[in-house]
């Protein structure tokens, strides 16, 4: 004896699947790649609550998640040199979702250097450097701007000063004696 259970509104065919599965991850990934086509070329900033529209040097096509790792192969140089040969000697590459920018030629390292010395000497804001130094409050770790100017005085003068540097001498001096015996030690004469 068979019992057969009917269930109203269940009656679904693969081909409506088919149809939910295209609206449903098709259509948003289409929209998505049409917005991103219509903001090629253009990339915004945005600094004090305004936007501010940035001139980047050209790069290479990337990848939505990757950017431009696969791009670099097994021998970075080499590809960075032919990279360079196809957008010039300054380029724009995404490494990850980092934007890196490269540059190949000793003039225009030299024009980076000198007229965008403060554009670029900062070190890129991450969610763990965030972390690791309590919301930037470190020198070795926050980014370059008027707070690390501060900390940087206040840590060679208390830390780096020829007193102190006096103060922890015999520190170094039993460290590097620990060091000669175990140096003696390993390698017997």
């Amino acid at each position: 004896m068979a019992v057969q259970v009917i269930v109203e509104g269940s009656s679904s065919s693969p081909q409506q699947w088919q149809l939910t599965f295209v609206m449903a991850v098709l259509v948003p990934l289409l929209l998505l790649l049409l917005a991103r086509k219509r903001r090629a070329g253009k990339s915004w900033s945005s600094k004090k609550g305004r936007r501010v529209l940035l001139h980047l040097p050209p790069g290479p096509p990337r990848l939505p998640i990757l950017g431009n790792l696969h791009q670099l192969g097994a021998l970075p140089h080499q590809s960075l040199r032919e990279l360079a040969r196809r957008h010039g000697p300054v380029m724009l590459l995404r490494l990850g979702s980092v934007p890196t920018l490269v540059v190949t030629s000793a003039d225009a390292a030299r024009e980076v250097m000198k007229a965008r010395d403060a554009d670029c000497c900062s070190r890129p804001d991450t969610p763990g450097a965030r972390r690791l130094s309590y919301d930037h409050k470190d020198v070795a770790i926050s980014p370059y701007g008027d707070y690390w100017r501060e900390m940087r005085k206040l840590f060679v003068v208390e830390f780096l000063s020829a007193r102190r540097v006096r103060a922890a001498d015999y520190a170094r001096e039993a460290e590097v004696g620990d060091d000669d015996d175990c140096i003696v030690h390993v390698l017997p004469s």
